[in-house]
């Protein structure tokens, strides 16, 4: 059975907290696994969280600041160590190759796995494969940053009752779906587009065209929401997002459901209230999404949390 689902492995910002782990967040997409901006610690929340080293095919870094990356070391390693049976790719800015080959050798270790290095270094898209197709597009942060998204290709969705007014039926179903036509039947006549699912992942940056780009018509944005609306002066000034903010980003793109990540450690844990004395850090984030007009199905991340994504419509 297919399986797509967030597995959150950590949610703080530059500093983490006793409850935050440094980012860390993969996707499980069918039989594969993309692995995103593994922070300091993501070894350890892996196995938390019940998630193997052979569960990794890609590995997405958004940019070569220390909370998305430095747990990069511990994860190629562990990998080598057990002998994952498959390659595994590596998608990463180019314009951090140092950063990257430094963590990628930071220790002595007997390499088993065939790692292929694909950086990334303009818009456009990755790689492509029947189950989706990997796009880029840069962002604003102070070093360069680029963010991902997955589209499935559109597929179709077979209408029972059409194929039996034509009479097809048992082993000439997949015979029309194979050939586009049969008998003078067009497979447009017994079907319906069946559209793909959309999944984009947003870290470090101000508004720009490339957070619309990656958001358009998903059916899950995972964002970061670095700061709350009161602080949005701060959030400019070192390139990050507010709540409001990536809500109205995801109000306006059609996302279906949203994921605020990468919390400040200016705000106490979820549920605590932020070091000015101001309202619950977690609910605020909510209520200020909220406000900002999203109306979809909203999840203020915590670690180690599963995020489904959204049904089919």
């Amino acid at each position: 059975m297919s399986v797509r689902e967030l597995v959150v492995l950590g949610t703080a910002s530059q500093v983490p907290t006793r409850h935050r782990n440094h980012n860390g967040y993969l996707l499980r997409w069918d039989g594969e696994g993309i692995l995103f901006d593994p922070g300091e610690g993501t070894q350890r929340q892996m196995l938390r969280a019940g998630v193997a080293a052979h569960d990794l095919n890609r590995i997405c870094v958004t940019h070569f600041h220390g909370d998305h990356s430095l747990g990069l070391a511990g994860v190629i390693q562990r990998i080598n160590l057990d002998q994952v049976p498959h390659p595994i790719t590596a998608h990463y800015p180019r314009s951090g190759q140092r950063f990257f080959d430094r963590l990628r050798y930071a220790t002595a270790y007997r390499e088993t796995v065939r790692l292929t290095e694909s950086p990334v270094d303009s818009d456009g898209v990755l790689s492509s494969s029947r189950s989706y197709a990997l796009h880029a597009h840069k962002l604003s942060h102070p070093v360069e940053s680029y963010g991902y998204r997955l589209v499935e290709p559109d597929g179709r969705r077979m209408l029972p009752e059409r194929l039996a007014a034509h009479g097809i039926k048992g082993p000439d179903v997949g015979r029309i779906q194979r050939e586009g036509a049969l008998g003078g039947v067009a497979l447009e006549e017994v079907s319906e587009v069946r559209r793909g699912q959309r999944f984009a992942f947003v870290m470090d940056t101000r508004l720009c065209d490339g957070v619309y780009a990656l958001a358009e018509g998903c059916d899950m944005l995972v964002i970061e929401s670095t700061f709350l609306d009161e602080d949005e002066k701060l959030a400019v000034e070192h390139g990050h997002l507010t709540a409001g903010q990536a809500a109205r980003v995801a109000r306006e793109s059609g996302v279906r459901h949203l994921v605020l990540t990468h919390f400040s450690q200016r705000y106490t844990e979820p549920g605590g209230t932020s070091r000015s004395g101001g309202a619950e850090s977690g609910g605020e984030f909510e209520r200020q999404a909220r406000a900002a007009g999203f109306a979809g199905e909203l999840s203020v991340a915590h670690d180690l949390q599963r995020v489904p994504l959204p049904k089919r419509r």
